[in-house]
Parts: C-alpha cells; structure tokens; sequence
C-alpha cells in the first residue's frame, strides 16, 4: 500500500471518533478532517473501497497484536489482559459509537468486515482456552468451541445499539465488564485469584 494513502487512512481512523464522524463520505471527511476528496480520489475510487481499505487496516492493526507481543510460554490471563487492553485504547473503528454508522451506511461491507473479525477472535480464543486449561490456569471441564462462540455471541451483543445505547454504555465499560465475566466464567480459584491481582495494575483506556 502506498504509504501516503497509510498514513491518509491512519488520520482517518484516528480522528474518526474525536471528530465524530458519521456517514464516512468524502464531503464530511473534508470538512470534519481537512482531507480533500481529491487527494482521497488518487487512491480510492469511491467512499466504498475507501470504508474497505478502512476496514482492512482495523483488522490488520488488530491482528499485529499476536506478531508484536511474543506469548509464547506467557500466562493466558495475562494475554486475555493484553490484548483487551490493546483493542480498547487503540481500536477506535470497533466502536459501537462508530461501527452503527459504518453497519448503517456501508452494510455489506461491515459484515464481510466483521464476519472475518469473528472468524480471526474465535481462533485465538479457542487458542488461549487450551493454553490455560494446560497451564492449570483454567478448569478443565470446558467445552472449548462452545465458549469461544458465547464469547463471539458476547463480543456481537456489545455492538448492537437496542441492547446497549452507545450513549449509555460506553464501548471501554462494555469491554470490560465481557473480559472479567469471560475470566470469572472459566477460570479456577488460582487463576480468578491471579485476575483479581493483575487487574489492580489494569486500566482500560480508549485514546481520546
């Protein structure tokens, strides 16, 4: 990717929730952002492929998590911590305050988006149960694919604005709150114990 059009898209991203963008359009991204449809128009050809490429960086940025941090042989308590830690300072495009207008605007495009979010998240869940379970971190009773879709089911429920009003609820506590009922739901006395002495160290934080 040229790296003009990255760091385009990285402004984009960034200043998405700040500017409180809405429908994504090249007019509002002037206005609210200062980024000329024109320089858009060099590398997109409609707002379309650029809520495409916006959407692909999301992912990649997410996915650069488990290539950035080396987990092998780390407790997978405190993988859960880092990574949710990581998607909700960074992550400003999984937003429920974002991700209504993006699913409203451009539907198709938000599930394929989001479809492959899933797909990547239930992988690394069901990764992170069985290392637990074998470092004694976890129960061993689990049903590992089973809780790994509850968690996707959990992780859809956040996003949905008749549950849970972008207003009312913000996208950090909502995170939050899913991590610990994941790791209280799972994990044995030890492990809860091991949780309850890391989070003390633990802020969850979105970049404002």
């Amino acid at each position: 990717m040229d790296e003009h059009f990255l760091t385009l898209l990285k402004k984009i991203r960034f200043e998405a929730r700040k500017k409180n963008l809405q429908d994504f359009t090249f007019q509002e991204i002037d206005e609210k952002i200062g980024i000329r449809k024109e320089t858009l128009k060099k590398y997109v050809a409609d707002e379309k492929e650029l809520i495409t490429n916006l959407l692909s960086l999301e992912r990649k940025k997410f996915e650069e998590i488990f290539t950035i941090h080396n987990f092998e042989g780390i407790n997978a308590i405190d993988i859960l911590l880092t990574v949710s830690k990581e998607v909700a300072k960074n992550f400003i495009l999984v937003s429920p305050a974002i991700t209504i207008h993006l699913k409203e605007r451009y539907p198709a495009i938000y599930q394929e988006h989001f479809d492959k979010r899933l797909s990547f998240i239930f992988e690394k869940i069901q990764i992170n149960i069985t290392k637990g379970i074998n470092q004694g971190m976890y129960r061993e009773d689990l049903s590992i694919e089973l809780l790994a879709r509850l968690y996707l089911s959990r992780l859809i429920d956040i996003h949905n604005p008749d549950l849970f009003p972008p207003d009312k609820f913000s996208f950090e506590t909502l995170f939050a709150v899913m991590f610990e009922d994941l790791v209280r739901s799972i994990a044995k006395p030890e492990g809860i114990k091991y949780y309850e002495n890391k989070i003390k160290s633990v802020k969850f934080e979105i970049d404002s």
